[in-house]
């Protein structure tokens, strides 16, 4: 019983630094869900951001951010990034767009100085099968979590950072060891979690946990709501 009481403890303050709403960064791989702030350092910047520059990449797309310190104003994600006095890139309310690499150089009089500094940001996000309007009390429900990356692989980051997908309840609690739910094994960059709703699921929150060495990165999670037999589906 005691046992159980501590890892409760532990599921909540784990859960509390989650949801304080910005990520920090203490690596090239950070992570991320819908609705979050994000903060990426520049390290190569100095004093002065006017000789810094950002950009972003995913697959075959480059688009730059910030030139000379000032934003691009001709990008779609213009009014949700801000450069700070330390030349970081903070984003504000991140979606599935904005998940790829980031990368911080400085230029003077045009010429690239030193190496560059790329962030590789990658997006947490859950759904669920079948559609919200079709699941009730007493029908199975699936729960899909994913977590996309680009240019690093899915066994870079598993074997080689540590990263987890970690299904949770409301009180921090590992679902794995609970017969009621299914859940495909870990080691992978998706993770499946199916159960059977009971009536007493009302308003009960389910959690896919980003732990990279064993510490909590990010969540995304999946909240039951019944109104009379449809099951409303909220994501956060």
């Amino acid at each position: 019983m005691a046992d159980k009481c501590h890892m409760c403890l532990l599921g909540l303050i784990l859960l509390c630094s989650l949801l304080t709403g910005t990520i920090e960064v203490d690596d090239n791989n950070k992570f991320c869900s819908s609705g979050k702030n994000v903060h990426l350092p520049c390290k190569i910047a100095r004093s002065s951001c006017t000789s810094t520059s950002w950009t972003y990449s995913r697959q075959s797309e480059t688009v730059e951010l910030v030139y000379g310190g000032k934003k691009k104003n001709d990008i779609e994600r213009h009014e949700r990034l801000s450069l700070g006095s330390d030349c970081s890139l903070n984003i504000r309310n991140v979606t599935k767009d904005d998940y790829g690499s980031y990368s911080c150089q400085r230029y003077v009089n045009g010429q690239q100085q030193g190496t560059e500094e790329r962030i590789y940001l990658h997006f947490l996000h859950v759904s669920v099968s079948p559609s919200s309007t079709q699941i009730r009390s007493g029908s199975s429900v699936t729960l899909f979590c994913q977590l996309y990356h680009d240019q690093v692989s899915c066994d870079t980051l598993v074997r080689a950072e540590g990263v987890q997908l970690i299904w949770v309840n409301q009180a921090g609690e590992d679902l794995q060891t609970d017969s009621r739910y299914q859940i495909s094994p870990p080691g992978h960059c998706n993770s499946t979690l199916t159960t059977t709703l009971l009536d007493e699921d009302n308003n009960t929150e389910w959690r896919c946990l980003v732990t990279q060495r064993n510490e909590a990165k990010t969540s995304a999670a999946y909240i039951v709501r019944y109104s009379g037999y449809n099951l409303c589906m909220s994501l956060k």
